[in-house]
């Protein structure tokens, strides 16, 4: 079997790993979704006995996504991804169609309800938040991100004259403009100075380099050390492979979030996503429409963003006949 590229597909894994790389990066995919197509590729060829991708096909692609559903009891939308890795794995890698997959067993549909924080959850969590990761929580909140969104975000997308934050480096590689809240104005005024001074220290000691993207690295390759392409949330270290300095871990977000939910007294299960689905919510509740909330949290079906009428219409305004 040969690539698209027309070379011939050596058996050595190494090399296809390389090829579905170089595909993604083509076609510009986002990097955690690079990640997890791989990761399903490799799950595939592990079910089917480490069996090369090349000597199978829609048939063996079929067999693992009902295994999927029916042994491991995964959710549809995981099935879903899984078999988007795999299409994409044959027809972008390999050049072929396997489209057709025939019958496999479709994992069950889920309906799901996002958790919410109320504004008074909200301000008791960030009563214990401190920090880069204190910043980073409060714009999830206050402009809709998403955590690998807020992390990755450089100095050259905050717009302080317009009041908006640039999201590039979105889910889907789908950009958009949203706010910029008035509140964290001078909170990130102080958080870009520090950014400078560490890069200034940084470029005197011989580095000051920042990943760029794939494309971008290539055309204007001294931009890596230029400010405006510094992370807004650096990490801590510089990477001892490249000299770079990457942004901090979305993990370290995560923890303090969990960590603060727990001091706060929240027993909601309350992750970085919920401050997103509570800035969402927050909106509608304050009788902002929900093309204008689509929009601002980047969804591309309005159906996708209709979820959290569900969560404002369940039983919110309706007296319970017990307090009557």
């Amino acid at each position: 079997m040969r690539t698209r590229s027309g070379g011939r597909l050596a058996r050595h894994p190494g090399t296809l790993r390389r090829a579905f790389h170089e595909e993604c990066r083509r076609r510009g995919l986002a990097r955690n979704t690079e990640r997890s197509y791989f990761q399903w590729v490799r799950r595939f060829v592990r079910y089917h006995g480490m069996r090369h991708p090349a000597e199978m096909g829609a048939e063996q692609i079929g067999h693992f996504l009902s295994h999927l559903a029916t042994e491991r009891k995964v959710a549809a939308s995981t099935q879903n991804q899984a078999l988007n890795a795999l299409i994409f794995l044959y027809r972008e890698v390999f050049g072929e169609d396997v489209e057709a997959l025939g019958s496999f067993v479709r994992a069950k549909r889920h309906r799901f309800l996002p958790v919410v924080l109320s504004s008074a959850e909200v301000g008791r969590l960030f009563l214990n938040m401190a920090g880069q990761a204190g910043l980073a929580a409060r714009l999830m909140y206050g402009s809709g991100l998403r955590v690998s969104e807020a992390v990755t975000l450089r100095v050259k997308d905050v717009d302080f004259e317009y009041g908006l934050i640039h999201v590039v480096h979105s889910k889907g590689m789908k950009a958009r403009k949203t706010m910029l809240p008035e509140r964290l104005v001078e909170p990130m005024n102080r958080q870009l100075e520090r950014v400078r001074k560490v890069h200034a220290r940084d470029l005197a000691a011989g580095k000051g380099v920042v990943p760029l993207p794939h494309a971008f690295a290539q055309k204007a390759p001294r931009a890596a050390r230029s400010l405006s392409w510094q992370y807004v949330f650096p990490s801590a270290v510089v990477s001892g492979a490249d000299a770079a300095r990457y942004h901090m871990s979305p993990s370290t977000v995560q923890k303090a979030v969990g960590t603060a939910a727990r001091t706060a007294g929240i027993t909601k299960r309350v992750t970085c996503h919920s401050l997103r689905h509570s800035f969402a919510t927050h909106l509608l509740e304050n009788g902002y429409d929900i093309r204008t909330v689509q929009e601002l949290l980047g969804h591309s079906d309005v159906r996708t963003t209709m979820i959290y009428t569900h969560v404002l219409t369940k039983g919110h305004h309706v007296q319970s006949p017990l307090d009557r």
